[in-house]
């Protein structure tokens, strides 16, 4: 029914999902120290696969590794802060915005081509996103902005795991992000520690075991499907989204704000649709 690239993205939509639950329970940790954890446990586990498949710890493309690992440092970084300050929903659906960027984006860095109804479809989700904002006096400009920067490094980070689908193994790729992050986010998390108790240290291994699972089924997905086609299955995200932040947290959202992630998600699942039975135009 689906292909291997949607397949590979749909495991990573659970794997993110979860990671978003305990970042959200982590409100007293600093958004670079979890980074700082989240890279930490990416880069043991990733480092003992690496090993056992005898593959090169440092990669070929060494330039768009080292582009894919630092645009990855700012947009997880982004995307915790807003993560932790906004409803679950609100922040990872403005965060989801990524494939839109990406999609954009990979017009002048990969060279891919959209036609005219995709631009409409991206735009119906761009109105959700402003219906989001717009009408919820309580969302913070700061962080709404943070998630969006979020959604347009993520897609930086992207394009560049497209760019090395022929050059380096995905699991490299993976490796190369905590490469990156461990000593930034480690002088970071240095000046602002905060000590975290027996049960937090359990949420930040679950964030790094989870996001690790994620990040490889999604660079799979990447390196197997053109962008267009398989970074906007993200969509499901939201799904969990808002069921989680209905159950744990006990969000509550206006009539507006729905309607606002209705937008995003069908003008994403229209992109989906006209991608798998359209060829582009331009």
């Amino acid at each position: 029914m689906f292909s291997k690239g949607i397949k590979h993205m749909l495991l990573a939509g659970v794997f993110f999902s979860i990671m978003n639950v305990c970042v959200k329970y982590l409100q007293n940790i600093p958004a670079i120290e979890i980074v700082f954890f989240r890279s930490l446990i990416t880069l043991v586990i990733s480092a003992v696969m690496i090993k056992r498949m005898n593959l090169s710890f440092f990669g070929n493309n060494k330039k768009i590794l080292f582009l894919r690992g630092f645009f990855g440092v700012l947009a997880l970084y982004l995307y915790f802060s807003s993560l932790q300050n906004m409803p679950l929903a609100s922040a990872v659906t403005i965060q989801q915005m990524s494939p839109i960027f990406t999609s954009i984006l990979a017009i002048f860095i990969l060279k891919e081509s959209l036609a005219l109804p995709q631009w409409a479809f991206y735009l119906i989700s761009f109105v959700g996103v402003a219906l989001i904002k717009g009408f919820n006096p309580d969302l913070s400009f700061l962080y709404f902005f943070l998630a969006l920067a979020s959604a347009v490094f993520s897609a930086l980070a992207y394009n560049m795991v497209r760019k090395l689908k022929d050059s380096d193994h995905p699991l490299v790729v993976v490796f190369y992000f905590p490469l990156v992050a461990m000593p930034l986010a480690g002088i970071f998390s240095f000046m602002y520690w905060v000590q975290p108790s027996w049960q937090e240290y359990l949420l930040l291994l679950g964030v790094g075991v989870s996001t690790q699972i994620a990040q490889v089924n999604l660079t799979k997905a990447l390196q197997l499907e053109e962008m267009a086609k398989v970074s906007i299955v993200q969509y499901q995200t939201i799904i969990y989204a808002i069921i989680f932040g209905l159950i744990l947290f006990d969000e509550q959202y206006s009539y507006l704000t729905i309607i606002g992630i209705i937008l995003v998600i069908g003008g994403m699942l229209a992109n989906i649709w006209y991608s798998k039975y359209k060829k582009p135009a331009i």
